[in-house]
């Protein structure tokens, strides 16, 4: 084996060209090749100082990044600066939905997050089942079926300890069919091990408590507190109530958030009509004031002219048409209705 070179003999070396004059003719430029090792530092054009970056390098060559800092969550707003009006009419409106409300059965009332606890046969684990309703927030039909396979997926009862000792897997085939359920098996998993760690294996008494869960927002939050305890500190505010009180005319300037519709309601209508409101307008909601092709048809506020924005389908008249007919035997008449718009 032959001997490595010495070290030197390993460095690469380069060539650059360099022009000099020639003693002996001013006009003459000579040009040499001189060679030059990587070894041999370039001097740099930006003079060192004290405390320069190479220095710190040198001495530090990987320094660390500070720690961004969690972000901290604000306490819920509760009310507004400047109170917004009550509507015009708005009792007799509320009155004629809560009559409609009572001619049919929505899914909501019976699949409604309120309906979940009644299904747990554990006294302990009756609040429990507050929070995954909270976290998957869909469809109720769909949240129901969900909670329920959960429920039989753990062992029956839906309590903290079930919850942090099933495997992911196990909570994510039964909450499969809820849209997002990768992330939302996380933040069931990190917030019934929340509700161990930080508030006695319980549902929280706050709002603001019940927000710091991860996936519960302020909507859930506020219908949580109501169902559970029977705490009435606000009103829970979805897609339903966001959109019918907006088409009501409820609120100037339309809002444009749950949150600025929470906010508005709370600043107007009665207290005691807090708890009631959510689950009055989601069945409205789901089965006659749809977001899509709404049944106004039905709806007696569009003959009350208390929606500003009801849909009347137009009347269309009929025309009769008679034709008779001669022939030997006796007359014929035939009548045709056409429709007419």
């Amino acid at each position: 084996m032959s001997a490595l070179p010495p070290n030197n003999a390993m460095l690469r070396r380069s060539t650059r060209l360099v022009e000099t004059v020639s003693p002996f003719n001013s006009s003459v430029t000579l040009v040499q090749i001189k060679e030059e090792s990587d070894a041999e530092p370039r001097p740099s054009k930006r003079p060192k100082t004290e405390d320069s970056d190479d220095d710190q390098l040198a001495t530090n060559p990987t320094p660390k990044r500070p720690k961004a800092s969690s972000p901290k969550k604000h306490p819920i707003p509760q009310s507004l600066a400047t109170p917004h009006p009550a509507p015009d009419r708005w009792r007799e409106t509320y009155a004629a939905i809560k009559e409609m409300r009572s001619t049919f059965v929505a899914p909501v009332d019976t699949m409604g997050c309120d309906q979940a606890q009644m299904r747990e046969s554990n006294p302990k684990t009756l609040r429990h089942p507050r929070i995954p309703h909270a976290v998957l927030q869909t469809k109720d039909e769909v949240t129901d079926a969900a909670v329920s396979r959960l429920r039989e997926a753990v062992g029956g009862a839906l309590s903290v300890d079930a919850i942090i000792g099933a495997e992911d897997s196990v909570i994510s085939d039964a909450i499969a069919k809820v849209g997002f359920w990768r992330r939302k098996t996380v933040y069931i998993k990190q917030a019934a091990q929340k509700l161990k760690d930080d508030f006695d294996s319980d549902v929280p008494k706050t709002v603001d408590e019940l927000c710091s869960l991860p996936g519960v927002g302020p909507k859930m939050a506020f219908l949580a507190l109501q169902i559970a305890w029977n705490l009435n500190h606000g009103i829970g505010v979805d897609v339903h109530v966001h959109r019918i009180t907006n088409r009501l005319g409820w609120h100037k300037p339309p809002t444009k958030t749950p949150e600025e519709t929470r906010l508005n309601l709370q600043s107007w209508l009665p207290t005691e009509l807090h708890p009631d409101i959510n689950h009055m307008l989601v069945g409205f909601g789901q089965m006659i004031c749809r977001p899509v092709r709404p049944k106004c048809d039905e709806c007696t506020l569009s003959t009350a002219g208390l929606c500003p924005s009801a849909q009347i389908p137009k009347t269309k008249s009929k025309k009769l048409v008679k034709a008779s007919k001669h022939a030997a035997g006796p007359a014929i008449e035939v009548a045709i209705e056409v429709s007419e718009e």
